[in-house]
């Protein structure tokens, strides 16, 4: 995509360089005559979707699978990457009606690709490790679940799947009301309750229904049988695989190089178009008056330098209570008190470099090595304080820099004010290996090295005022150039194709003249999926 116009007589002032940033920059260069300057708070590109470099071994926070059944999202970032396999013979990639082959010199098509500047085709293998044991991931009920189960509990589960769908919650109010009418109230213990409750550090009984509507509204145990009994061959899948819930889609797209390799190619191509992206701007202030924005005021974190920028259009991706806490003016009492309210949970990796994965052998009573296909695995043990195990050389073999090695992030889901996210990053790399040995994965011994890295304001929680946001939307919405997009912007727990389409969206409005934003406020659900893929 090229914009042949050259004279940007207009400017849009973008808060944040993460997905929803970068994508609404990137839009409005190629579709309109806006030139978009972004601030950025730090010096990173891609926000959480970021890709880290320790030591030449990457990692990706929190993992970022690349499919979506949008059909736009699809083509923008094959515009920017195109796809390269490792896999052996030929695979289909369909999408949009279109069909491509990759050959094994591993292209599309006949024009030489940058080696390093492409996607990977991945198989995406989530398991549960309960009762030290693996479960497959979504659950499936075979021989091999129930064996591991245990008959009384497969009984259980079996006799309260049943109550469950003869009287239903009528009315779902939390989390817990909507998982136990999906699963029964001895499956939802077992599996959901326990890790669901470690992500989030408040119980299910205190989030909103909302979250499970938005994350796992197909998600049920009918049909994860049923996809697991037409279950297609590998080489006939449709790589967007519109028709199967997200929990159980088995492949995705992957930056050769992990998620920011997209992004900084993304922020390339923004600045050869003439955008610009200025790094560690603190925004310190908003002025607005009372239907818009006149100008965003930031200091430099690093030369303490302060400059205000003045737009004909602005998008914030920022939290939405520092937006509203102290940086619009003329905020009314009741909106502050509700961003005031607004919680999130915040996130650490702990990057684990091991010489192998270790389990003990009680035929030799010594060790031996386990090897692991895992993209994650989500820990569902209540003895350790670890949520999840993300194995990157499963994600790409290039995020490693000796493939002999294996290289892991231990997830850790907090807050900002918790013991364990102000402990220092030596008390929390012992605690990492100390739990990974506590659950049999790895030994001390096999430790070659480790990193911690804090990434605040991960997951936009649905408690707290949350269920008051309608407050907010309404107040914002009245600011007519002002475009909330992006997850934080938004306070909406977005994948990151939902988060570009809520910016590609913001910018259709733009160039349609429409003021109304309550399209952009709809993006997000599978619902909202299938509508779009109906109208193409």
């Amino acid at each position: 995509m090229k914009n042949d116009t050259v004279n940007h007589d207009k400017k849009a002032i973008i808060i944040g360089a993460g997905p929803a940033g970068l994508t609404a920059a990137y839009e409005l260069l190629t579709r309109t005559n806006i030139k978009p300057i972004i601030l950025e708070k730090t010096g990173d590109i891609g926000g959480i979707s970021k890709t880290v470099n320790y030591k030449g071994n990457r990692i990706d926070i929190g993992g970022h699978r690349f499919f979506s059944k949008s059909d736009r999202v699809m083509d923008w970032w094959y515009s920017f990457m195109p796809i390269e396999t490792t896999t052996d013979g030929e695979v289909n990639i369909n999408y949009q009606n279109k069909s491509r082959k990759l050959n094994t010199t591993g292209t599309t098509g006949s024009a030489p690709l940058d080696k390093d500047k492409v996607m990977l085709l991945r198989r995406r293998l989530s398991r549960i490790y309960f009762l030290r044991q693996f479960f497959n991931y979504p659950l499936n009920l075979s021989a091999n679940t129930l064996r591991k189960l245990g008959l009384l509990r497969t009984i259980k589960i079996g006799i309260s799947y049943t109550i469950a769908k003869l009287f239903p919650r009528r009315k779902e109010k939390t989390l817990e009301d909507f998982m136990i009418n999906r699963f029964g109230r001895t499956l939802y213990k077992t599996f959901f309750k326990d890790y669901t409750e470690k992500v989030w550090g408040v119980s299910c009984s205190e989030i909103s229904a909302e979250w499970g509507a938005q994350r796992i509204k197909g998600v049920s145990v009918s049909k994860a049988i049923a996809h697991a009994l037409k279950r297609k061959k590998k080489d006939d899948q449709d790589i967007a695989q519109k028709n199967v819930e997200t929990s159980q889609i088995e492949r995705f797209l992957y930056p050769k190089l992990g998620p920011g390799q997209l992004w900084e190619e993304v922020a390339q191509q923004i600045e050869s178009l003439g955008g610009k992206i200025i790094f560690h701007q603190k925004i310190t202030s908003i002025v607005n008056e009372k239907d818009g924005v006149s100008a965003v005021r930031s200091v430099n974190t690093e030369t303490g330098e302060s400059q205000s920028w003045e737009g004909d259009y602005y998008f914030s991706t920022m939290p939405i209570n520092e937006l509203i806490g102290g940086m619009l003016g003329g905020v009314p009492e009741d909106v502050k008190e509700v961003a005031a309210g607004l919680l999130y949970r915040d996130f650490i990796t702990v990057g684990l470099l091991l010489k192998q994965f270790s389990v003990p052998d009680k035929a030799t009573a010594s060790f031996r090595k386990l090897s692991l296909e895992d993209t994650w695995i989500y820990v569902q043990e209540k003895d350790v304080k670890v949520g999840r195990l993300q194995l990157f050389n499963n994600w790409s073999p290039y995020l490693v820099k000796d493939p002999t090695t294996s290289w892991i992030g231990m997830e850790y889901f907090c807050n900002q004010n918790d013991e364990f996210w102000n402990q220092s990053e030596e008390v929390i790399k012992e605690t990492a290996i100390t739990e990974l040995e506590k659950i049999g994965l790895a030994r001390k011994e096999d430790l070659l090295d480790s990193t911690v890295l804090r990434m605040e304001k991960t997951y936009p929680a649905y408690f707290g005022t949350y269920n008051r946001f309608d407050v907010i939307r309404n107040f914002v919405d009245g600011l007519q150039n002002l475009y909330l997009v992006g997850r934080n912007g938004m306070h909406k727990y977005n994948n990151s194709d939902h988060s570009m389409l809520t910016a590609m969206t913001a910018v259709d409005n733009i160039v349609a003249g429409i003021a109304d934003k309550s399209n952009i406020w709809s993006i997000n659900t599978e619902m909202e999926y299938h509508e779009e893929d109906k109208k193409k």
